[in-house]
């Protein structure tokens, strides 16, 4: 585990939220991709994912697959608020780390993340996203807590 390898870990994920989005404007199977890019990126075949997800209210926390995948794409009648946060569609997504902390197989990565929409408008969201090392290598998140910034 270094701070290279989150910050590609970083890059990858925004890159799987992009792709979301265009697979869903070009018709697509973007659900499958969404299917790819949460296990490729979360940890919920390994244990326990604690994600408190940007634009979730009445259900604040996904502590399962099946719940992740609603926030992203959208479509299940069981999470009705889920709006499908990936397929917005974004063009862009940056991040900014305040600052990582890594502990041998694990680390904490906090900042700003900078979701660019096909219209140009940047959307600042604040983020915690906790890392480990799965048994196949690949760096996974067990933690994603990501909000709106205060505004009075």
């Amino acid at each position: 585990m270094t701070k290279k390898k989150i910050r590609e870990s970083q890059r990858a994920w925004g890159d799987g939220i992009i792709a979301i989005g265009q697979a869903y404007i070009a018709r697509k199977d973007y659900k499958a991709l969404a299917t790819e890019f949460i296990q490729k990126h979360y940890g919920y075949q390994e244990g326990i994912v604690l994600f408190k997800p940007t634009l979730a209210s009445v259900e604040q926390f996904r502590e399962t697959f099946e719940k992740a995948l609603s926030y992203f794409v959208s479509g299940n009648p069981n999470h009705p608020e889920d709006q499908g946060f990936a397929i917005k569609p974004w063009v862009s997504v940056k991040f900014e780390n305040a600052g990582i902390i890594i502990i041998k197989n694990h680390a904490v990565a906090m900042g700003n993340y900078f979701f660019t929409d096909t219209e140009g408008n940047v959307v600042k969201v604040e983020y915690t996203f906790g890392y480990f090392v799965a048994p196949n290598g690949y760096i996974k998140i067990n933690l994603h807590h990501s909000s709106l910034p205060y505004s009075n």
